[in-house]
């Protein structure tokens, strides 16, 4: 019988967080960004899993930063913002990633993309920047306006 019929959404998270934390692991050079998303709020913390301790984080429920609602992706990018500033604060340049099941998408994505525009990963950001610039897109020809084909049946109907 299949076994992942019955598997919640919870579950299945957490079975893919698992995954990925076999490969990302948090040193003291290099602590893990971890990133936790509820359904009102989004939590971020930098972890030296060397030690099993947290250097620094930052949540949607700290009423200092000012967040109205912790479910948006503004909100996900204070908390980025607020990560890296309190990340270098404490000497901390470059972080490893850790998305904690969720997609890479939205409010996830938002949060990392501010920290790296903030100074963290600085390497990174520069690739970042790279790919979201357009490229330029060549100018076509103005299109021929739409009277022609309204002048034309007014013609063939004055014809007849």
């Amino acid at each position: 019988m299949n076994q992942m019929a019955n598997r919640n959404r919870a579950e299945v998270r957490t079975a893919v967080h698992s995954r990925i934390r076999r490969k990302v692991r948090g040193t003291t050079a290099r602590p893990r960004l971890a990133v936790y998303r509820s359904l009102n709020h989004i939590y971020a913390q930098l972890i030296d899993d060397e030690k099993a301790q947290t250097l620094a984080s930052a949540s949607t429920t700290e009423k200092t930063l000012g967040v109205k609602s912790g479910g948006n992706i503004e909100a996900a990018k204070k908390i980025g913002q607020t990560i890296a500033e309190r990340a270098i604060a404490a000497g901390i340049s470059s972080v490893v990633f850790d998305r904690g099941g969720y997609l890479y998408h939205g409010r996830v994505k938002a949060l990392t993309d501010a920290a790296r525009a903030a100074g963290l990963n600085k390497n990174e950001a520069v690739e970042v920047e790279a790919a979201a610039e357009p490229e330029p897109v060549p100018e076509e020809a103005p299109a021929k306006p739409k009277k022609a084909k309204k002048e034309k049946k007014e013609a063939a109907a004055k014809e007849k």
